[in-house]
């Protein structure tokens, strides 16, 4: 052998004795000698506490999975036990978390390239306390070293998988307790079985909520997913192999729910689906869920079929943030698509159907996070919508349907409008551009209006309904709008024109209005300040104008409509019977609440009623007199004016005792009558079915040029 060989033989032997040493030490070191060491640069990395108390030990395996030389290169598999990480000082508990164990692999060979590779790491049996103060301090932010320079080493990790274990959380800012438990179940559950129940059971709760009609409304949903897509995109292994329970409370509501999860979650490979399904109670409110979620190392995606139902969509504003009306008791269920950004995150509930009250409602909404407020977006359709489940709006529903939706402002006995204050505060916490249509409108059996269209524009506080329009009894009731929830009080305004209402379609089930053929037209303008309807309504300034002609009217028919201080007029006035009406006309002007009578006046077949005096809105007063001029001598009891006094819910309705001498019984002053009836023929115009003269044109030319009642000599 040459000397050249030699050396290089005696090279290679001691290399080769090295490396079996290095591995005979390795194999043969004691890693909790290493514990102090990792305890302290963890600390310090986290800035609290951390220990590992139990055993730190290594075991080599080769990764069989691996190609090349990963194949046959033994990696190692570390273990440490009985890990404990501390709380900061404020917190009531100790520990932030314990583990029984933490197990993960480590690959060798990147740590050459300055790489930490972690393919798999398994949390065991971990115990985790969460509490944030009042002060916004979370035990889950960590104090991490400032360094100005970037770290030379990079941080891949693969996998993470978990056992049971327990969670607490005590959130004083959002005013959360619960407690969370998750247990191994007994078999995996594939995806699609998880799927099916899921929409079994929250289509049950809609049916209890809303009624039978919802469970029907959310299959068809459903049944649209599924046509165009698998809701999730699970992958023929995606399975559930974990459940979990969480009881607690919730803004001081009851919190209750449970669900499965997978049993690992993908922190590199965003096209591992990880399956979720949650199923909860808070309050009366229910959402439930089913999906997945992928990439969570970036915040992720959520991909699920998302359901809501409770008493009042208002209260979900505390679990979701975004402002929603108050509404009758409701269900939905959608496809909800989520792209989660810290600060900028996309939510899409898409192809959503659901129940509101007696309503159906369908559409797509989009909520986008960032910028100075989060906004709310999107298309809204009802085909059919109960007049009714609109009064939550407002206030205006019962009392006990107050309470159900849980609103404390109870509307007073005497009280006719509604006092119930609007959710102002709420609306500045989001913007919102979203349309809404509906195809048609009932209210009740006899009441159909044709249509609603609104394009509703929330942008800081300032609310606007523009345009806010109906279809309605063959003609159309255009209006706008404004509420600035921004200031305080309240400002509010509202322009509105009804044009050629159809009085034969307005009462389709009313009798004597199927051979009528006249029209309603009106026009309002009205400026306000207040938090309710009432205070808006008795701050009001601004004019209301209203014209009819060729209709008919009775007591009977003013009860459907729900006008309750006409139908009492027209009882005193000619009982229950069916009085035809040539025209009749109003002219209101409102300051501070108070609407003055300029013209009120009624030509009917047996009369002529003029009308005068104040409705005051801000104490709902009435002080009204109305006072008949007979045609002929046919109705003998229309001879006496009647007075209106009371309120707008309870009138009083009587005779006066004697003429009313201060104010004439049969005329009406050129300079008072004038100038209103001038303002109404500007409403007159042709029928859209009928030709020919409107009957409240000769009523009104003769109230302008003359200032006196029409003729009521002979009998009509």
């Amino acid at each position: 052998m040459t000397r050249s060989r030699k050396i290089v033989a005696w090279i290679v032997g001691v290399l080769l004795a090295l490396i079996v040493v290095l591995v005979i030490v390795i194999a043969l070191f004691d890693w909790n000698r290493l514990k102090p060491f990792i305890n302290d640069k963890v600390s310090q990395a986290i800035g609290r506490p951390f220990a590992i108390n139990g055993d730190l030990t290594v075991d080599w395996k080769r990764e069989r999975d691996g190609g090349g030389i990963a194949a046959w290169v033994p990696w190692p598999e570390f273990t440490a036990r009985d890990i404990t990480i501390a709380n900061p000082e404020w917190a009531e508990q100790p520990r932030f978390a314990t583990l029984q164990a933490l197990r993960f692999r480590l690959s060798p060979l990147p740590l050459l390239a300055h790489r930490i590779d972690v393919p798999w790491l398994q949390l065991v049996q971990p115990t985790v306390d969460l509490q944030r103060d009042k002060q916004s301090r979370a035990t889950w932010d960590f104090t991490l070293p400032k360094s100005s320079a970037p770290s030379a080493w990079q941080l891949n990790l693969g996998t993470i998988g978990f056992d049971r274990g327990n969670v607490t959380l005590d959130d004083a800012v959002s005013s959360i307790k619960l407690k969370v438990a998750i247990e191994p179940l007994q078999d995996a559950i594939p995806y699609d079985q998880i799927v099916a129940q899921q929409s079994t059971e929250a289509r049950e709760q809609a049916s209890k909520t809303v009624g039978a009609a919802a469970k029907k409304t959310l299959a068809i949903s459903a049944d649209k997913d599924d046509a165009d897509h698998k809701i999730g995109k699970p992958r023929a292994s995606t399975a559930y192999l974990f459940g979990w329970t969480a009881t607690g409370t919730y803004q001081g509501n009851p919190a209750k729910g449970h669900g499965k999860t997978g049993g690992v979650l993908a922190l590199q490979d965003a096209s591992e689906p990880f399956p979720l399904q949650a199923d909860a109670h808070i309050g009366d409110s229910h959402i439930a869920l089913v999906g997945t979620l992928t990439d969570p190392m970036h915040l992720g995606a959520l991909d699920v079929r998302l359901w809501f139902s409770g008493t009042s969509m208002a209260k979900l504003y505390p679990l979701t943030g975004i402002t929603l009306p108050d509404t009758p008791p409701y269900a939905t269920e959608g496809h909800l698509k989520a792209t989660l950004k810290k600060g900028n995150s996309r939510y899409s509930y898409e192809d959503f159907r659901g129940r509101v009250g007696g309503s159906d409602l369908a559409g797509n909404l989009l909520f986008v996070t960032g910028g100075e407020r989060p906004k709310l977006s999107g298309d809204l359709h009802s085909k059919l919508l109960q007049f009714s489940d609109l009064a939550p709006l407002v206030g205006a529903d019962s009392n006990a349907s107050k309470q159900r939706r849980g609103d404390a402002t109870a509307q007073p006995a005497g009280k006719l409008l509604p006092v119930e204050p609007f959710r102002t505060d709420r609306w500045r916490a989001m913007d919102a551009d979203v349309k809404f249509s509906a195809d048609r409108i009932v209210h009740g059996e006899s009441l159909p209006i044709d249509s609603l269209s609104t394009h509703l524009q929330l942008n800081d506080g300032l609310l606007r309904l523009n345009p806010l329009r109906f279809g309605l009894a063959g003609g159309s009731v255009g209006s706008t709008l404004m509420l600035d929830g921004s200031q305080s009080p309240m400002q509010g305004a509202i322009d509105l024109n009804a044009r050629h209402l159809k009085l034969k379609q307005l009462f389709p089930t009313f009798e004597p209005m199927r051979t009528s053929f006249g029209e309603i037209n009106g026009d309002a303008a009205l400026k306000a300040h207040g938090n309710s309807v009432a205070a808006l309504l008795g701050s009001a300034d601004g004019e209301l104008k209203l014209l009819m002609n060729d209709g008919a009217i009775s007591k009977t028919l003013l009860e459907t409509a729900g006008l309750n201080v006409g139908n009492v007029i027209i009882a005193k006035l000619f009982g229950d019977k069916t009085v035809e009406i040539n025209c009749a006309a109003a002219d209101m002007a409102a300051k501070d609440g108070l609407f003055d009578m300029r013209l009120f006046v009624f030509d009917t077949s047996d009369a002529v009623i003029n009308v005068d005096g104040t409705v005051d809105f801000a104490t709902e007063q009435l002080d009204l007199d109305v006072k008949p001029h007979t045609k002929g001598f046919r109705i003998l009891s229309l001879r006496s004016p009647l007075y209106v006094k009371g309120t707008l819910k309870n009138p009083n309705v009587g005779v006066h005792a004697g003429p009313l001498l201060a104010r004439g019984a049969g005329a009406v002053a050129l300079g008072v009558v004038a100038a209103p009836a001038a303002a109404l023929l500007a409403l007159i115009a042709p029928s859209h079915d009928e030709e020919g003269e409107n009957t409240c044109r000769a009523v009104l030319e003769q109230l302008r040029q003359s200032g006196k009642m029409p003729s009521t000599k002979g009998t009509k």
